[in-house]
């Protein structure tokens, strides 16, 4: 997998396109692997049902492009921008992500479990219903964000701040409040004994 927690590199690619040569403005049920993306405008693309395989996206714009019922396997985004894009019902699995910017960045539905997301600003993203079990969030800036209805089983969430941030019905179980920022959360009432029950707190 990509995510750099675990040390695995970026993986090799064998095909390279670049600098806005890629004059697609939409793709249905493609297939693209090992391929490196380079300072590529995928600007208000229409991606439906498309596969990407163990790819490279460099200094690629996704601004307002959708994704739909779309797959990022694999795949290594470095310094990419995400400016209102939106991904439903994705599989981003095994990815990672290397700077960039998320502003107004939606993702609803799909799997993004084992993505590596360490450090990145996500205060203006939201994430809806969306698998992300052991996702890399360390020292993410999260503040105000949307986690709503998130599986965040056995996520790495050290020093990620998530102050103000709407995490209702999200799987908290794994999440430790002593190393994350949890300050003016929206949480249900189940998530709050869950938070309480790991600072050690006797409830009742």
């Amino acid at each position: 997998m990509a995510e750099r927690r675990r040390g695995t590199p970026a993986p090799p690619t064998d095909t390279t396109v670049l600098d806005r040569d890629w004059t697609v403005n939409e793709i249905a049920g493609e297939r693209y692997e090992r391929t490196e993306f380079i300072d590529v405008d995928m600007a208000d693309l229409a991606n439906n049902g498309s596969t990407f395989s163990e790819c490279v996206f460099r200094g690629v714009e996704f601004n307002t492009s959708t994704h739909t019922g779309a797959a990022f396997l694999n795949c290594t985004f470095t310094r990419c921008e995400f400016f209102d894009a939106t991904f439903t019902d994705c599989k981003v699995v095994g990815s990672m992500f290397d700077g960039g910017s998320f502003d107004l960045l939606k993702v609803v539905g799909g799997d993004w479990s084992f993505v590596g997301m360490p450090g990145l600003d996500l205060r203006r993203a939201s994430f809806k219903g969306v698998r992300m079990h052991d996702v890399d969030l360390t020292g993410a800036r999260c503040q105000g964000a949307e986690f709503a209805n998130v599986d965040l089983s056995e996520a790495w969430l050290h020093s990620a701040d998530f102050t103000k941030a709407d995490l209702r019905g999200s799987d908290l179980s794994g999440i430790d409040p002593t190393t994350v920022k949890l300050a003016g959360a929206r949480i249900e009432p189940e998530q709050a004994i869950t938070i309480a029950l790991a600072l050690g707190l006797r409830i009742g």
